[in-house]
């Protein structure tokens, strides 16, 4: 009487993965962040972020630890390591420190970038080595 159907489960959970989450200006997190969708970040958040979907550190924001997304799109200042599946687009205003793992990777004039970076046939081979899992070797 009071169930749902199955259409309308899979329309919640087609809510779910498509919710944009935002850290507005001015905030202060500290702790992880794991969601399904799209991320924008106007504060500040000190720790993790993984997101199947777009993370976005706009003008004013600032992101302090590390970072698994699908794409990304940075404007404000990243002192991470970021591990992006398809595109990493730097804006001209952007400031990252610390090394990037990207498929693609577009930067603007002007844009200020410290650290290493590894892309295209290199992050499917960074893959391949961990799902093999480290093995030790020995004489």
């Amino acid at each position: 009487m009071f169930s749902k159907s199955n259409t309308e489960v899979s329309r919640s959970n087609d809510k779910a993965s498509s919710a944009v989450n935002a850290i507005g200006q001015g905030s202060i997190i500290k702790g992880d962040i794991i969601t399904e969708g799209d991320l924008r970040i106007d504060g500040t958040l000190t720790g993790s972020i993984s997101t199947k979907g777009r993370l976005v550190v706009g003008e004013t924001g600032l992101v302090e630890g590390e970072v698994v997304c699908q794409n990304a799109l940075i404007s404000g200042t990243l002192k991470a390591k970021i591990q992006v599946h398809e595109l990493l687009s730097l804006k001209s205003s952007a400031n990252l420190l610390g090394d990037i793992i990207t498929n693609k990777l577009a930067i603007e004039p002007g844009a200020n970038f410290t650290g290493s970076c590894s892309m295209g046939a290199s992050i499917k081979n960074i893959k391949s080595n961990d799902s093999n899992g480290k093995q030790e070797k020995t004489a």
